[in-house]
């Protein structure tokens, strides 16, 4: 077995439910949001690259029933991120406008993000599916059918 297989077997492999996934990825963001203000002067950057890790695990750890959550669940968890380290000059105002600008000039960040979650959660459905169809050719074969007549 290649020595990078052997280490992916060693990280946890919880199974998030959707709203699992959702509240794992929004605290995650909000978190790191928040380290991201106090050891970087809140940095976009450094927030948006945080991001990505996010996307994948969330994307990973969702289980298999709940697969379309994920990728609804990471733009929102960008945006509920932003809200610590969102330029705001004061009041209500200035910091939902603060975070429509951050959102306007990071949504590279977030466009990246969702497409990765996007692509894993595809790529994990078509092996389910094919799966699936596997399992019952093999049942097929077990168990020919009968004609009648």
């Amino acid at each position: 077995m290649p020595p990078l297989v052997r280490a992916a077997r060693r990280f946890p492999n919880p199974r998030l439910t959707g709203l699992g996934s959702g509240l794992f990825c929004t605290a995650s963001m909000f978190a790191l949001a928040c380290l991201d203000q106090l050891l970087f002067g809140a940095s976009l950057v450094v927030y948006g690259v945080l991001f990505l890790p996010v996307c994948a695990l969330t994307a990973v750890w969702v289980r298999r029933a709940d697969l379309v959550t994920a990728v609804v669940a990471v733009p929102i968890a960008f945006a509920v991120g932003l809200l610590p380290i969102a330029d705001s000059s004061g009041g209500l105002g200035g910091r939902l406008m603060g975070l429509v600008t951050a959102l306007a000039t990071h949504a590279g960040w977030l466009y990246g993000g969702t497409l990765i979650a996007g692509l894993i959660v595809t790529v994990r459905k078509v092996r389910m599916m094919s799966r699936r169809a596997a399992q019952r050719r093999a049942a097929e074969v077990a168990q020919p059918r009968r004609r009648t007549a």
